[in-house]
């Protein structure tokens, strides 16, 4: 399992541009549709948990999701999946950068990626919106605004997020606790 763990992470950071939120979807296809090592909920939850957590999602998730199928030895063998491959390319990079900076065809090949990189980070936002609340849509798009056009930090609104959340399980209990 753990092989097969690092197997599909080595997969996925090697054939995925775009970063951490590109990575997104292959991950939920590999780990939910593909392996069925973890249900679409727990991943959503895995998932939350990654973007809350400080450093690349696509890390985080990797790690989250190695660590509820195999513990630490998971989490790590998920985490050297993801990570080899572009350390890999990275360092090739650096080695080579000189060389290959002002090559119009590596120039031309990045632009060309672009759109797919922009498909690939939208995908996962589409996949997890299906099913929300018209209520979450309003938060979405007061959130969005809140950001692009008040120039209010994400962090506040995180933070409040989590505030309110923790507010409403709260109300929830006790609401329940009194029947």
């Amino acid at each position: 399992m753990l092989w097969q763990l690092f197997i599909s992470f080595l997969k996925i950071g090697s054939f995925t541009f775009g970063g951490g939120y590109a990575m997104v979807p292959i991950i939920e296809r590999e780990v939910i549709d593909r392996r069925g090592w973890v249900a679409r909920e727990d991943f959503l939850d895995l998932l939350t948990i990654a973007q809350s957590a400080p450093g690349p999602i696509a890390l985080n998730t990797a790690v989250f999701v190695g660590y509820k199928i195999r513990g630490i030895w998971g989490a790590l063998s998920a985490l050297l999946g993801i990570v080899i491959p572009s350390f890999t390319i990275i360092l090739l990079v650096a080695i080579f950068f000189a060389d290959i900076r002002q090559n119009s065809v590596v120039d031309a090949a990045f632009k060309a990626m672009r759109p797919a990189v922009v498909a690939l980070i939208i995908a996962p936002i589409l996949g997890l919106a299906r099913g929300m609340h018209r209520a979450m849509w309003i938060v979405v798009v007061l959130t969005a605004l809140a950001v692009w056009r008040l120039g209010i930090s994400p962090v506040y609104l995180l933070a409040a997020a989590a505030v309110v959340g923790l507010m409403w399980s709260i109300y929830i209990v006790r609401k329940e606790g009194k029947r």
